[in-house]
């Protein structure tokens, strides 16, 4: 049989459930209306210069909804417990439940249920819905921009390839399948035994390869140094057209598993200045667990009554929230200036917030 004490667990965690998913609920379209309103006012006079009607700025916001929910969700959880367990405290169904000998752990146990909902939509998010929704708004700033279309072209890029090789490229075009003057040094610990050059290099997708025009190559054996001369040339690279494309993509474009793969290629290839780059990546993965450090303080932090009543819990819920927001930025800028490992960066919010929680919440237990 279950107990009537059991039995009345389960409806106090399912009424506290339903309350704070609606708060959370409310408190989001809040934000996001807001979010909205305040862009909708910067860019009102730019959006009416290039004559873009109802349909295009709706879509246009629309798309702007998944990054503005995954910003916001640590504030919008943050202030939908304090409501909830404010409410209960004021009202002293609080102080009742807590007599009736539940712990806050007890307690805590809806909102974190409630919070690891919120957290895997988020993740969801993080990982695919806002990357695709960033690349439509990027398309969209694109296509209404006023400035006139340039194909994408890079210039002077260097790659380390495995073998102890040095590839230089002077232009990549647009295509990302083709470049013009190329360099390619082969070492010997410091000592340079081989130079390719070449006026072009275009991919072959048959064969896997890139394909060098009228080239150069120097070996240097000793002392001695031999020319050899050649209409083309194949060459096996590890870079490929794709992870070149990816070159021009943002990191908040990518879905997680394209991301990773882009890290892990450049890494191979030799690309330096991933900093930025790794923090993003890092941040899908934390980022969604925000919400989960927000609770633990939010809670415990309206169990008991305090002056100022409702006004108060907000103020204080308000600061909070917006403190986590300014440190998950001031942190993430000093990871993708390489001032902090790339994990340290994305996860020392959640971690400092987290230590902040838990002093909360010991201090709450009675």
């Amino acid at each position: 049989m279950v107990s009537s004490e059991g039995c009345g667990m389960k409806i106090l965690d399912r009424y506290i459930f339903k309350q704070f998913i609606r708060a959370f609920l409310f408190t989001s379209l809040a934000f996001i209306f807001l979010f909205i309103l305040i862009n909708m006012v910067e860019n009102l006079g730019e959006f009416m210069d290039r004559k873009l009607g109802f349909r295009e700025i709706a879509g246009y916001y629309l798309l702007s909804i998944p990054s503005t929910i995954l910003i916001t969700s640590p504030v919008s959880a943050l202030l939908a417990s304090i409501l909830v367990a404010g409410r209960l405290s004021f009202s002293s169904e609080l102080p009742a439940i807590r007599s009736a000998g539940v712990s806050m752990l007890q307690l805590l146990s809806p909102f974190f249920t409630g919070g690891m909902l919120i957290c895997l939509f988020n993740l969801v998010n993080a990982w695919w819905i806002a990357p695709e929704a960033f690349s439509g708004k990027n398309n969209f700033e694109q296509h209404f921009s006023s400035a006139p279309a340039v194909p994408h072209q890079s210039r002077n890029i260097h790659l380390i390839e495995p073998g102890n090789r040095i590839v230089s490229i002077g232009i990549l075009e647009g295509g990302e399948s083709s470049g013009e003057a190329i360099s390619i040094e082969e070492f010997s610990g410091a000592h340079l035994k081989k130079r390719t050059d070449a006026d072009s290099m275009r991919y072959n997708p048959e064969r896997e390869e890139w394909v060098m025009q009228k080239v150069v190559t120097r070996l240097f054996p000793g002392d001695n140094e031999q020319f050899h001369l050649a209409s083309h040339k194949p060459v096996k690279l590890s870079l490929s057209p794709r992870s070149l494309q990816e070159l021009h993509l943002e990191p908040d474009e990518m879905n997680i598993t394209r991301h990773y793969r882009y890290l892990a290629e450049k890494q191979e290839a030799g690309f330096s200045g991933l900093d930025r780059a790794m923090v993003k990546f890092h941040s899908k993965i934390a980022i969604p667990f925000a919400t989960l450090v927000t609770i633990l303080i939010g809670v415990p932090l309206s169990a008991k009554k305090k002056r100022g009543g409702l006004a108060s819990e907000i103020s204080i819920t308000m600061f909070t929230g917006f403190l986590f927001l300014g440190v998950q930025k001031t942190v993430a800028i000093a990871g993708y200036q390489g001032a902090l490992n790339p994990i340290v960066a994305a996860w020392l919010p959640n971690i400092l917030f987290l230590g902040i929680g838990y002093i909360i919440y010991k201090t709450a237990i009675d």
